[in-house]
């Protein structure tokens, strides 16, 4: 039986060197979950087991890791759906060309050269109990990926959110997420059919679960929504409620938890008092506590350690370029193409090299499910940690001789967005950059 007071121990810690660190990167003007991520890394065995193994040891014992495992699974869940609320679907329907050609490209070109590198890597770091369908598609898909909760705070904090710039990035990493995780759903049906569920039963499954949730659930929602002027204790216990029933279901139908998750708040009807009650009694708890403990537990599966060796390094190199071309040329081109100054394009193929923790949260699926080895893993925290860590950076060097945007880009993202200005072009509540 795990022991209470170890685990409390463990919170303790965990959440303080998250604090701390988290405090310090804000010095260096880098986001808060930058040195989270970075704390987690330096409690497992990377750092801490390699320094002080008895203290590490006696702090985080393997056999009584499940308490910490199971509440950062909780707070994946809660961060997911939060994640869905904070997209603006609405907004799609009003961005068109800039927009939809860059986030294409932005999710196309990384994917291919993510699929590409797997031709390579699968003899070096793989096992024939995975095949290079599988492995290839998930590298793609890890390589594809963009953090919109970390994208809006660096957005945020350099006074973009609001601007041409801004709207592009921000919807290009919504169009993003929404696609990778399309794809990794994809993915685990295809892993999973025939071992814990059938082919047949994943397929009508999803269909019945997507059907239902969009042509039954979210109207009832909407009915429920318009009855209810002020949230209150109730509605936040039946959102929570509809959350884990959601989790529940595509657990169950053989997809992920973190997939009913994210859908969930996709197709929460839209109300700002309510996503400013969400954000209030769920982002904070969120962030402060339980995200924390994932960062622990995916640095208790990192050891950089296990890159022993100039070949290792160098296929973690490896990693790093691909991701960072694929998605920071990647985008600077297609936003050339579709009218930007080349200084625009850089930097919003900068922004979209962001990866953070929803990069975290799928290379942990992807450990879970035996696709990636822990090898591989540690190389692709290492890749999600570097992309991160560099955006601030480079986006303070480009902002230095980044000219003002295009005027057609301006109008035609004013005619796009219904907006009267160019400093009004998209306007993200402020309580949905939690993270």
């Amino acid at each position: 039986m795990p022991d209470l007071k170890n685990l409390l121990l463990e919170i303790f810690v965990v959440c303080s060197a998250a604090r701390m660190l988290g405090w310090g990167f804000e010095k260096l003007r880098q986001p808060r979950v930058v040195g989270e991520m970075f704390a987690g890394i330096l409690l497992g065995p990377s750092l801490l087991g390699w320094l002080a193994p008895s203290a590490f040891a006696m702090l985080l014992p393997p056999d009584g890791l499940a308490p910490l495992y199971f509440l950062s699974q909780i707070g994946l869940l809660l961060f997911m759906f939060l994640l869905g609320v904070g997209l603006d679907l609405q907004e799609f329907r009003r961005l068109r060309h800039s927009v939809v050609l860059t986030s294409n490209v932005s999710v196309i070109v990384p994917l291919v050269a993510g699929s590409t590198l797997a031709l390579y890597l699968y003899p070096r770091l793989s096992s024939a109990r995975v095949s290079l369908p599988v492995f290839a598609l998930f590298m793609g898909t890890a390589m594809s990926i963009t953090a919109f909760p970390v994208l809006a705070r660096i957005l945020e904090e350099r006074n973009l959110l609001q601007s041409p710039l801004g709207v592009v990035a921000i919807s290009c990493a919504a169009v993003d997420d929404i696609t990778a995780w399309c794809l990794l759903a994809g993915l685990i049906a295809w892993l999973r059919a025939g071992t814990e569920t059938s082919a047949w039963f994943t397929l009508a499954g999803l269909g019945a679960y997507l059907v239902v949730m969009t042509w039954v659930v979210r109207p009832l929602l909407v009915r429920y929504s318009a009855l209810k002027l002020e949230t209150s204790r109730g509605t936040l216990a039946f959102v929570l409620l509809f959350l884990f029933l959601s989790a529940w279901t595509t657990e169950r139908i053989g997809i992920h938890a973190l997939f009913g998750a994210f859908f969930a708040g996709v197709i929460l009807p839209r109300s700002e008092s309510l996503s400013r009650s969400l954000t209030s009694h769920l982002g904070n708890i969120t962030s402060v506590l339980l995200l924390p403990l994932f960062f622990a537990f995916t640095g208790l599966r990192t050891n950089v350690r296990f890159l022993s060796g100039g070949t290792f390094w160098f296929y973690c190199a490896l990693i790093v370029l691909v991701a960072v071309l694929g998605k920071l040329l990647g985008c600077a081109v297609a936003g050339r193409v579709s009218g930007m100054s080349w200084h625009n394009a850089l930097s919003v193929g900068v922004l979209m090299n962001t990866r953070g923790l929803v990069e975290l949260v799928i290379l942990n699926v992807g450990l879970d499910l035996g696709v990636i080895s822990p090898t591989l893993f540690s190389m692709m925290v290492i890749m999600a940690f570097v992309t991160t860590f560099m955006t601030t950076p480079m986006l303070g060097l480009l902002s230095q001789k980044v000219k003002a945007p295009n005027r057609a880009i301006s109008i035609r993202l004013q005619i796009e967005t219904g907006e009267d200005d160019g400093t009004r072009s998209r306007d993200l509540p402020r309580d949905r950059q939690t993270f």
